[in-house]
């Protein structure tokens, strides 16, 4: 039998065997770290229907620019499931964004059907499976749309995926949409672009800081919806208290230094839709030469399982 405890009723056993209330059916959920737990009465043990999740505020906007006729971004931000998904679609006619729509909504419907199933046992490795199934999902979507619509043949989209649980932050990302952290007074992209250029960087062809002008600077090497062997880069950042993300189509970091996004971030941090609005509006007086998407996530505060009552228990029974 597996029951959902909510009683807040208040008892001098508090320190009573806990596997003797589960025997009986009951557990007294006299502390709030104890509320809304899931017991699984056969077998002994607590099971949390979902990881607290850090506090965040979110903001999202996306615009054509001022040279592309039609906006082929796509984004979704899901305050409830903590998460956040950029896509920057390409391919002749409307199938740049039809392939960006595409793997935005089959990750967001994975997220947020699966998220919520997650257990607390190696939680880590479970949000990274899943995000990386879900950017796999939208793969094998897009290549399977190109496939059966002509029309649709030889689009893909990059994506930029970031799920916030707990003290964690867990990125998928394949092409240049780019993740940024600001932290204190520094920013610091924490993606690495799956691009010609890129490569060339690393090879020592090209200088870093005459990247911005290189001739192929928007070929990319991965892409979503191209080859079915497709790789997405994960990794897993700690998060901290007042740190602010910023995920970005190409349309944003071509047109803008890290030190311009740093500057507007900070003057307008009281206000992320102000925050946003600002981004666009640079990149556009820049020349807008592109699509332009951007997402803001700030952390305003941590989860205070760690330590608690909660977490106790866990070891305690683990």
């Amino acid at each position: 039998m597996v029951l959902w405890m909510t009683s807040t009723t208040q008892a001098g056993g508090k320190r009573r065997d806990l596997m003797a209330c589960y025997a009986s059916g009951l557990v007294l959920a006299d502390d709030f770290s104890l509320a809304n737990l899931k017991i699984d009465a056969r077998r002994g043990r607590i099971i949390t229907p979902m990881s607290p999740k850090p506090k965040l505020e979110f903001a999202a906007r996306t615009d054509a620019g001022m040279v592309r006729a039609h906006n082929e971004d796509a984004i979704h931000a899901s305050p409830e499931h903590a998460f956040a998904v950029l896509a920057d679609g390409m391919g002749g006619y409307n199938a740049g964004e039809v392939a960006s729509a595409m793997a935005v909504d089959t990750v967001r419907l994975r997220l947020q059907a699966d998220l919520p199933k997650l257990s607390e046992r190696r939680r880590d490795t479970q949000v990274l499976q899943l995000l990386n199934a879900s950017v796999h999902d939208a793969n094998k979507a897009i290549l399977a749309a190109a496939e059966a619509d002509p029309a649709c043949h030889g689009m893909g989209t990059t994506i930029v995926a970031a799920v916030f649980d707990e003290d964690r932050l867990t990125l998928a990302h394949v092409g240049d949409s780019r993740a940024y952290r600001l932290r204190g007074e520094e920013l610091v992209q924490i993606t690495k672009d799956h691009s010609l250029v890129q490569e060339q960087i690393d090879a020592g062809l090209v200088d870093p800081e005459s990247a911005a002008y290189a001739l192929h600077r928007n070929l990319v090497t991965r892409a979503v919806g191209v080859d079915p062997e497709m790789d997405v880069e994960l990794h897993v950042h700690a998060v901290e208290e007042g740190d602010l993300y910023l995920l970005c189509s190409d349309g944003l970091s071509d047109m803008l230094d890290a030190g311009s996004m740093k500057g507007i971030l900070q003057e307008h941090r009281a206000s992320l839709d102000t925050a946003c609005e600002m981004l666009v509006a640079q990149a556009n007086a820049q020349g807008g030469h592109d699509n332009i998407s951007v997402v803001l996530i700030q952390v305003s505060a941590l989860s205070s399982q760690p330590g608690g009552v909660l977490s106790r228990v866990l070891k305690w029974i683990s």
